[in-house]
């Protein structure tokens, strides 16, 4: 009877560590060994118990992020207080897990350098005027490339 319960305990430790029900809109990366060995997509995925293990889970869906109000100086050197929502979706799941250290802070740091740079070009009475040319030039590195 003790080793029927051992061996039912050992099955259920096996499917639990094997079988992967991935939601919808995510991704998760499994490393095998430490090493990166492949991207389950959303449903039903088996893994090898105890050599694989799913390191990263990332969600596919475009996700708001708030971007630090920050001062940008215009062309004719006056300050301004400015901010922003970034919007940004993950499409490769493998190079947000292990091509930066942190990919939040990287993209939050990229949009202030692009706007500062947006900010820089432009005249004071321009930026009041101009919001929507401000929003198509900070918008472009960030463009989906099909």
């Amino acid at each position: 009877m003790e080793i029927a319960l051992i061996l039912l305990v050992i099955a259920v430790i096996f499917i639990t560590r094997s079988v992967k029900v991935v939601p919808q809109q995510n991704a998760w990366v499994v490393e095998r060994l430490g090493k990166y060995h492949t991207t389950l997509s959303p449903g039903l995925n088996f893994l090898v118990p105890f050599i694989d293990r799913v390191a990263y889970r990332h969600s596919l869906k475009e996700i708001p992020m708030d971007v630090p109000s920050q001062v940008c100086i215009t062309r004719d050197n006056t300050q301004l207080q400015v901010d922003g929502v970034l919007y940004f979706q993950v499409t490769d799941p493998m190079r947000a897990s292990y091509g930066s250290s942190d990919y939040l802070t990287a993209i939050t740091q990229l949009a202030q350098t692009t706007l500062r740079s947006v900010i820089g070009k432009m005249e004071l009475d321009k930026t009041f005027e101009e919001r929507d040319m401000i929003n198509a030039r900070w918008s472009r590195p960030w463009t989906r490339r099909r």
